[in-house]
């Protein structure tokens, strides 16, 4: 099967990208102080000059105390580290790419395995990070209302620096998607709720502001995912009906493209159909959607972190979701934080080239 319907360019509305590969979000913790230095411009302008069609960067946290719960990876506010953030997207720019950043409230935590926390205590809806562990606080309504205008500082200051896109992280049981769960959300006010679309209201807020801040014609993309760190196997939504009641109030709220995360991305979503998550989030939204899951690896990501290494798979399965129309975009993640040039070497049939992944690339930048 031919790979060259992933090498046709995408547009919407000011994003114009000259092929449909994105490198997926990966935090990388090689940020001293949360300041992107000069090794994190070259690792980024290596993937767009490997050509990498939209590069989202690891998470970049927002301008709140407790926003991150390790000191080294990115801050996207201050100006030493948008200073770095500046270079990054020049660099980026400069090899012919495309970049947004992915704005991050990690919300609560457990902390740290170096013994660092944040200043202040970890931030939440309901003070859990999973059920019955508290390590945090309740948010407050001036606390939210402080968080919804740092998330909408973030994306005006990456349309200001020149970026082309942003990403809202709303996935993986960090704070948008706490304010989801039912199990991490037990408020009783207007950001709580039985419902799954009712506890959409932070997001949907949050939305609106960054909507407000960066005009129509900027595109956003939020980052969702059932599973969650404890819990592989969840679900949010466990029908087509409780998935659209949970994305279109997020689609309405100005978002263009879904991001749809799982862990393996030939999985279906629902019994009864072969669709995966993105397949589903555009079937009742509309709107492009951008796969992800263990593409062009034989093992999944969560592995990794446990020291098992993949090898290289077939792209045949899913070719025939993207040419069937499935969704509109492919995140790799692993491949590309190993080889700089996996684009390169997946349109040229360079497939002898193909490198495995083992936990020793997390420990560099490559």
């Amino acid at each position: 099967m031919s790979n060259l319907s992933l090498f046709k360019p995408f547009s919407l509305k000011s994003l114009n990208i000259k092929n449909r590969i994105v490198m997926a979000p990966m935090t990388r913790s090689f940020s001293p102080n949360g300041v992107p230095g000069e090794d994190v411009a070259a690792y980024y302008q290596r993937r767009a000059a490997g050509e990498v069609g939209l590069i989202l960067s690891e998470g970049t946290v927002i301008n709140r105390p407790a926003s991150s719960a390790d000191p080294n990876i990115p801050r996207f506010h201050g100006d030493i580290s948008l200073g770095g953030w500046q270079k990054v997207i020049n660099g980026v720019h400069a090899a012919g790419g495309a970049m947004g950043p992915q704005i991050w409230h990690q919300g609560i935590m457990d902390n740290h395995h170096s013994g660092w926390t944040p200043l202040t205590p970890f931030e939440g809806p309901s003070g859990l990070n999973r059920p019955e562990n508290t390590n945090g606080h309740a948010m407050s309504e001036k606390d939210i209302a402080d968080t919804i205008k740092a998330f909408g500082d973030a994306a005006a200051d990456a349309k200001r620096l020149g970026f082309d896109t942003v990403e809202i992280h709303g996935a993986h049981n960090y704070l948008i998607d706490q304010f989801f769960s039912e199990k991490t959300n037990l408020r009783t006010d207007k950001y709580g709720g039985q419902s799954l679309a009712a506890r959409t209201r932070f997001a949907v807020e949050v939305i609106k502001e960054v909507r407000k801040r960066v005009g129509e014609d900027f595109p956003l993309i939020i980052r969702l995912s059932q599973w969650k760190p404890y819990e592989y196997n969840g679900k949010m939504a466990n029908t087509p009906e409780e998935l659209e009641a949970w994305l279109q109030p997020l689609s309405e709220a100005g978002i263009d493209i879904f991001h749809c995360s799982q862990r393996r991305f030939w999985e279906p979503e629902f019994e009864g159909s072969d669709l995966n998550f993105a397949g589903w989030a555009k079937k009742v939204t509309g709107k492009a959607t951008i796969t992800v899951g263990s593409v062009g690896l034989n093992g999944e990501f969560l592995a990794a972190f446990k020291g098992e290494s993949s090898e290289p798979s077939s792209l045949e399965e899913l070719l025939r979701r993207f040419d069937r129309g499935d969704f509109d975009l492919v995140a790799v993640g692993r491949p590309l934080l190993a080889d700089a040039e996996w684009v390169q070497k997946i349109r040229d049939e360079r497939t002898g080239e193909l490198k495995g992944f083992s936990k020793e690339a997390l420990a560099q930048l490559l």
